[in-house]
């Protein structure tokens, strides 16, 4: 079976084509600046790599081009759009009407619609994505796999604000969690892994989006992301976790709109807004030179780490592993030194060679007296997306 997986953000499409059950990945694409008259294509089938700048001035135009590249002689990978069997989307915002993997229809269309207020900049582009492909590969199943679904196993204590219970029972304003499709994948991955079934595991997801996430027996039982991605850890370009008090702050003292305080928390802090940069790479050289500010937030983010680590370490009762993953989490043995320095007394001791391995594998990196596993675990969120696609049509 041929599953298309789309994930459409406000001005890009990523896509793969994944045979399955045997999660072969036949091609993957990207396309960026969608809007823009210098939108860049990309495409890779095997070896071959094949790039493109040109106007894309709308999602439609875009799976347009998308689809004439998988229809193409030399570089495509199908011969008709019926060999496109289901399309799995990737859909930012659920909710808490969806806890699992869902076949579209108006009604989940119209559900996806009314949570446009909750993720304003994610659950229009992929309504969108979703009604286009239905016009392009109209034999396909269309599916919707929610960032939100896995963490719908959260207590209530876990995702109910303090506030009046009016906002909850009125506007399901608590916390929804993000990033579910790669914690639920890693996490497998782990449990898998260690053949143990009954565990206690805190999935790290640190890319330019950063969240974290207590599994306890395979179910989502805490996270750090809330009612929108914002808070939490330390990430690209957004603040975390910050006293409320700032916003309002902001707002009387600088004379600060509601809107203008958003962007700053949203797409000027974080890294960013210490260091002046955002590509944790640049900032981990710079610091390596002297650098005070990028020194200063490297210690800032891998502290908030390790402060939610003893955070779940508690609400799990116990820890069995600690799992990395993601650009940052996979690739980078700085930040993954610095959260797990000085936690000994939770059994956590990283091996500083172990460390230093790049792996495409699960690999584990704690000393050999650690009590606790320390994995690092290459995420796919387009291998999950297909797989629950496949096991809901099968």
């Amino acid at each position: 079976m041929n599953i298309l997986v789309l994930n459409a953000g406000s001005s890009s499409l990523k896509y793969q084509v994944i045979e399955m059950p045997s999660e072969t990945v036949k091609c993957v694409g990207l396309i960026e600046r969608i809007g823009m008259d210098d939108a860049i294509f990309t495409h890779e089938k095997s070896e071959d790599k094949y790039s493109e700048i040109l106007p894309i001035l709308n999602h439609k135009v875009g799976l347009q081009k998308i689809t004439k590249t998988l229809l193409d002689a030399k570089i495509g990978v199908i011969n008709t759009v019926d060999e496109i069997e289901a399309v799995g989307h990737r859909v930012v915002h659920g909710g808490s009407k969806f806890s699992k993997t869902t076949l579209i229809n108006k009604e989940v269309k119209d559900n996806i619609r009314e949570l446009f207020d909750l993720a304003p900049l994610h659950n229009p582009a992929n309504l969108t994505g979703i009604e286009i492909a239905e016009t392009i590969f109209t034999s396909a199943k269309q599916i919707a796999i929610f960032d939100t679904a896995f963490h719908q196993t959260m207590p209530k204590v876990a995702y109910q604000y303090a506030i009046p219970n009016s906002y909850l029972e009125d506007y399901k304003i608590r916390a929804y969690g993000f990033h579910g499709t790669s914690h639920k994948y890693v996490s497998e991955k782990a449990i898998e892994y260690l053949g143990e079934k009954s565990s206690n595991i805190i999935s790290i997801h640190l890319g330019n989006g950063c969240s974290m996430t207590a599994i306890k027996d395979g179910k989502s039982i805490e996270t750090s992301l809330g009612l929108g991605p914002t808070n939490g850890l330390i990430m690209g370009t957004r603040a975390g976790d910050i006293d409320q008090s700032v916003i309002f702050f902001l707002m009387k003292k600088l004379n600060k709109s509601a809107e203008e305080v958003n962007n700053i928390l949203q797409k000027e802090s974080g890294l960013k807004g210490l260091t002046g940069f955002s590509d944790l790479r640049e900032i981990s050289e710079k610091a390596t030179k002297g650098n005070l500010n990028c020194q200063n937030a490297l210690n800032l983010a891998s502290h908030r780490i390790k402060k939610y680590i003893g955070a779940y370490a508690a609400i799990l009762n116990g820890l069995d592993a600690l799992i990395f993953t993601a650009g940052i989490g996979e690739n980078s043995g700085l930040m993954r030194e610095m959260a797990c320095e000085n936690l000994e007394f939770l059994g956590i001791e990283l091996d500083e060679l172990k460390n230093k391995i790049r792996s495409k594998e699960i690999t584990e990196i704690q000393s050999k007296t650690s009590k606790v596993k320390i994995l690092v675990i290459p995420t796919n969120e387009e291998i999950e997306i297909a797989k629950q696609s496949y096991q809901l049509l099968k």
